[in-house]
C-alpha cells in the first residue's frame, strides 16, 4: 500500500454518495506497500480501506481481484470484502483512477515472525490454494519469468550505481532462471505477494489476509517460494531453517507437495527472489520524490538470491522429503 494519488474533499464526498456508508469521519493515507494508493477510511458506519488502482494495474484485472476475494471468503479464508455501491457495483471512479472500498480487517502484522507465525502461514497458504481450485476466473502472472529481463532492462542503465557489477550478475542469473524454470507444476490461484504486512494476527493467531492485487494463476510452489523468502530469513539475511521447516511442513500437512515441486523449490525460491529484487530496484530508482511510499531496499532480495544459488535441494530449507512428496 502507498499513496501516489491525492483525493480532494469534494471528490471524496461525491464518490461516497454512491454508497450507504453514512457521512465521512476521516481519511488517512497509508504509506506501506508500493503498488496502489490506499487510505484508511472512517465513516459513520465503520472503518474501511479505500484503494485507488494506479497505472501499473490493468483495469481489466480488477474483476478477477474482486471476485477472488469474494470467492475465498465464501470458502472460509478471512480476507477483505468489496463494499458495493447502491447500483451493485464494487468498482467506481475517483480522482482519475478506478477505485474500490473494502472492509477493514482487525489485526496487526508482525515485523519479526516466529516459528508459530510461520507454521500458521503454511496452513493458511495451503488452504488458500485448495479454496481457489474451483474459482472460475484466471489471470496469467504478469510478473513471471518471461517478464524479468524486460523489467531489468528498465533499470539496466543505472543498476551498477546501486551495486558495482550488478548488470553482469543479474544477466547471469536471468540466463540460469530462463534455462531452468520448471514447467507443468500443480497450479491454480496464488496470492503472489504474501509478505508479512499482508497477513494479520490477533494475539499470535492468524486473523486474515489482505492485498490480493498481485493474485494470479501460477504454480502453487512458486507461491510457497515467495513466502519462504518473505518470512523465513533473519534481518542478518540468513535463512532460519527452523522457521522454514515449520512453514513447509505445515503447508504439506494440508496440501502435500509433489516430487516435482520438491525438486523445483530451490529454482523457484531463486526466481521469487529475482522477481522482488527487480520490482524493488525499479521502484528504488524511479519512485517520485513526493510520493507517500516507503521504498523497499532491493539489496535484501539480492542477498537472498545469492543464497539460493548455493542451495542443493529442498532439504536445505529444512523440508523433510521422506513422506512429504506424492
Amino acid at each position: 500500500m502507498a499513496v501516489y494519488t491525492e483525493v480532494s474533499d469534494d471528490e471524496l464526498a461525491a464518490f461516497l454518495t454512491r454508497y450507504d456508508l453514512g457521512g465521512l469521519v476521516s481519511l488517512k493515507g497509508i504509506a506501506e506497500g508500493v503498488e496502489n494508493s490506499n487510505f484508511l477510511l472512517r465513516t459513520e458506519t465503520g472503518t474501511y480501506i479505500l484503494t485507488l488502482y494506479e497505472k501499473r494495474v490493468n483495469p481489466n484485472d480488477l474483476p478477477f481481484f474482486i471476485g477472488l476475494m469474494e470467492h475465498l471468503a465464501a470458502a472460509g479464508i478471512t480476507c477483505p470484502q468489496p463494499v458495493k455501491a447502491r447500483n451493485g457495483e464494487a468498482l467506481g471512479d475517483l480522482a482519475g483512477r478506478k477505485a474500490c472500498i473494502v472492509t477493514f480487517l482487525d489485526g496487526v502484522w508482525v515485523k519479526r515472525p516466529t516459528v508459530t507465525h510461520c507454521r500458521q502461514l503454511g496452513e493458511v497458504l495451503a488452504k488458500l490454494h485448495l479454496a481457489g481450485r474451483d474459482f472460475k476466473m484466471a489471470r496469467p502472472n504478469a510478473l513471471s519469468v518471461g517478464s524479468w529481463r524486460p523489467l531489468f532492462d528498465q533499470s539496466r542503465d543505472r543498476a551498477d550505481e546501486v551495486v558495482p557489477g550488478l548488470v553482469a550478475e543479474i544477466d547471469a542469473d536471468l540466463d540460469a532462471l530462463e534455462d531452468g524454470w520448471p514447467a507443468d507444476l500443480p497450479a491454480g490461484v496464488i496470492h503472489a505477494d504474501l509478505f508479512t504486512d499482508n497477513v494479520f494476527f490477533l494475539k499470535d493467531r492468524l486473523s486474515g489476509l489482505i492485498d490480493f492485487y498481485f493474485a494470479c494463476t501460477d504454480s502453487f510452489a512458486y507461491d510457497v517460494a515467495i513466502c519462504l523468502n518473505a518470512w523465513c530469513f533473519e534481518p542478518t539475511h540468513e535463512l532460519n531453517v527452523t522457521k522454514s521447516r515449520a512453514f513447509l511442513t505445515a503447508y504439506a500437512e494440508i496440501r502435500p507437495f509433489t516430487d516435482a515441486e520438491i525438486a523445483a523449490l530451490p529454482m523457484l525460491a531463486r526466481g521469487a527472489a529475482m522477481r522482488f529484487f527487480l520490482t524493488r530496484l525499479y521502484d528504488w530508482l524511479t519512485t517520485p520524490a513526493g510520493a507517500l511510499v516507503k521504498k523497499k531496499d532491493p539489496l535484501e532480495y539480492l542477498r537472498k538470491m545469492r543464497f539460493h544459488r548455493s542451495v542443493a535441494s529442498a532439504a536445505d530449507y529444512g523440508l523433510q522429503v521422506e513422506g512429504i512428496g506424492r
